[in-house]
């Protein structure tokens, strides 16, 4: 196991510097110049010479890639062309946000995912198989946006049961208990996760359904029920186990959608987290923060595909990671 994760962190690290590279040269060839500068100054030629000047960007290309890889390898991010701040302190106060976020959606989209397979397994080739097999394959053709845009305006503007923008309640957060601002945040939480989580627990419960009845066929599965387990038992002890691999391998690789989205779902409900901030980047073409939020997201899924890969051998004995 530990020749095993010493190999996927080597080459979690090979494919974060090449993610990294690859986001620095787009960024700097991309079409258009960085806002530098005020709104007032922003057309000033001096002021754009000295900003250009003190963020380097004067320097030719490959003397600005070296010049970020030494300050990266010391633990250095740069600072924000717009907001005039160390790129490490914005993504300090938005990656948790996120994370948060994307967890939360994360284990929704898992539960419900597997909920609905095992029910469909369970009744399988009746009504409810039916109805919920079309149910998941609706969600799973939804755009994650459009779906956002639809949980805002019915249960935020029409029926006005949830908030539909920011993190918390601005005027009264502050006021509130520990629980109660627990309990606020929870609430701002709920239509932004759904959003994320409805789709991903569609393509879930599709996976988990079509492992599950494979699983049911098999040989032990069939002895089980000679031995006179009850089916509930059978379904949720034995077969379950057995077909949960390429759910969690699913849920590994589904670490990207979930940022991908986020930079959509933040934006749509103002969530303050590293999605919106790198929304926000791109337009204003803030090429520190961009590139530092590759390097994140590229950590994210790296990590997000060694935890899948050693539940995978955690869930199933049969399989040797060391191999």
């Amino acid at each position: 196991m530990l020749r095993f994760v010493a190999r996927r962190l080597a080459f979690a690290v090979v494919s974060v510097a090449a993610v990294v590279l690859v986001t620095f040269l787009l960024v700097h060839a991309a079409p258009g110049a960085p806002m530098l500068g005020t709104p007032e100054t922003i057309a000033s030629p001096e002021v754009v010479a000295r900003q250009r000047a003190l963020f380097g960007l004067d320097r030719p290309l490959p003397e600005q890639l070296l010049r970020y890889a030494v300050n990266l390898a010391r633990g250095r991010l740069g600072e924000s062309f717009v907001l005039h701040r160390p790129v490490a302190d914005v993504l300090a106060e938005a990656v948790p946000n996120t994370l948060l976020l994307g967890g939360t959606a994360l284990l929704a989209s898992l539960l419900l995912g597997l909920a609905a397979a095992a029910a469909q397994a369970a009744r399988h080739h009746t009504r409810t198989d039916t109805v919920l097999g079309v149910v998941t394959l609706v969600f799973y053709s939804v755009p994650v946006f459009w779906l956002g845009l639809v949980l805002l305006l019915v249960f935020g503007e029409h029926l006005h049961w949830l908030p539909v923008a920011g993190m918390t309640s601005a005027a009264i957060h502050d006021r509130l208990p520990p629980l109660g601002r627990a309990l606020d945040v929870a609430r701002h939480l709920v239509l932004p996760a759904a959003s994320l989580a409805l789709v991903q627990a569609a393509a879930f419960a599709r996976f988990q359904r079509a492992a599950l009845l494979e699983t049911l066929a098999a040989a032990h599965i069939r002895s089980a029920r000679a031995r006179g387990l009850p089916e509930r038992a059978i379904l949720l002890r034995h077969a379950l186990r057995g077909a949960l691999a390429p759910t969690i391998t699913l849920a590994g690789l589904s670490v990207p959608y979930f940022l991908a989205g986020s930079v959509l779902i933040e934006s749509i409900f103002g969530w303050p987290g590293l999605g919106r901030v790198t929304y926000d980047a791109i337009f204003a073409r803030d090429y520190n923060v961009i590139t530092a939020a590759a390097l994140v997201a590229g950590v994210l899924v790296a990590l997000g595909n060694l935890a899948a890969d050693v539940a995978v051998a955690v869930a199933d004995p049969r399989i040797r990671v060391d191999r």
